[in-house]
């Protein structure tokens, strides 16, 4: 499969600052080669820097959405599918823009849908799922070429254990569907209910029980295996049609082994070869 694989290497509008810098920690660990071995023809795009450095996060923010999703576009007319390596989980909003995405599956620890009135910290990317589906930040999200929000009806969350309230409280109140690894396969059969046509996979790597591998110093015990994550995607792409995927939020400086770049192309392996299936 033609791939393109689009590093937007930023963390809270900082280019190459913690978790920025795993996009480039992803890629020197061997994930073009990993995919050439199963029979990938990858290229590696980098988002240029933002050129005016005292712009505020959330300005930053939207400007790396902005270029993901022209970069996508850019790598779709060219035949290849494409897979974001960013480092805030707010990219997605990017590449649902430049994918046209209809539908989104979510795996992380966090639920991300937080808005500005209910964030008790006002961390972006704390907002980054409610974004996505047109809760917040809607006048800025709408600059994007070609973003459109989600409707919640057609919105998996997978994952995720650690909430705050007011972050219970929306996922009470919204049609949002939560789901586990384990049940993933039976859930999706709602999400084509809902109409799901053109879905987009997000994988915050903290999703992962923190035991078994530490992303970055948000994971926490008690998610799933890498083996569990890589079921769940293989299970998704033969169960609904992916129009790519978002990998967030590694941070090397919490990974003294190494060990979450191999997971990362196993992982992709994985999942392509299981879209390839289809």
């Amino acid at each position: 499969m033609k791939l393109a694989l689009i590093l937007a290497p930023y963390d809270s509008g900082h280019y190459h600052a913690g978790f920025g810098q795993g996009p480039d920690a992803i890629i020197t660990g061997g994930l073009v080669d990993e995919l050439a071995l199963h029979g990938h023809e990858a290229e590696v795009i980098e988002i240029d820097k933002i050129e005016d450095e005292d712009l505020r996060e959330i300005t930053a923010g939207f400007a790396v959405c902005d270029a993901v999703s022209r970069a996508i576009g850019i790598a779709r007319a060219e035949g290849r599918f494409p897979i974001v390596l960013a480092g805030n989980c707010l990219t997605a909003a990017g590449a649902i823009a430049g994918e046209g995405s209809d539908s989104i599956v979510w795996f992380d620890q966090h639920g991300d849908i937080n808005t500005p009135e209910t964030s008790a910290t006002g961390f972006l990317d704390g907002m980054a799922l409610a974004t996505v589906l047109g809760l917040c930040w809607r006048t800025i999200a709408n600059a994007i070429p070609g973003f459109s929000a989600i409707d919640p009806w057609r919105c998996m969350l997978v994952g995720a254990r650690d909430l705050d309230t007011t972050e219970k409280k929306l996922l009470e109140d919204l049609p949002v569907i939560r789901a586990s690894c384990a049940d993933l396969p039976e859930k999706a059969e709602r999400l084509k209910a809902a109409g799901a046509e053109r879905t987009h996979l997000h994988i915050d790597l903290d999703v992962h029980n923190s035991d078994t591998l530490q992303a970055n110093r948000y994971a926490a015990p008690g998610g799933p295996s890498p083996q569990d994550v890589r079921q769940a995607v293989s299970a998704l792409a033969r169960a609904v049609p992916v129009t790519g995927v978002t990998i967030t939020a590694y941070d090397p400086a919490f990974d003294a082994k190494g060990e979450v770049p191999p997971v990362v192309g196993r992982l992709l392996v994985d999942f392509l070869a299981a879209m390839e299936r289809i």
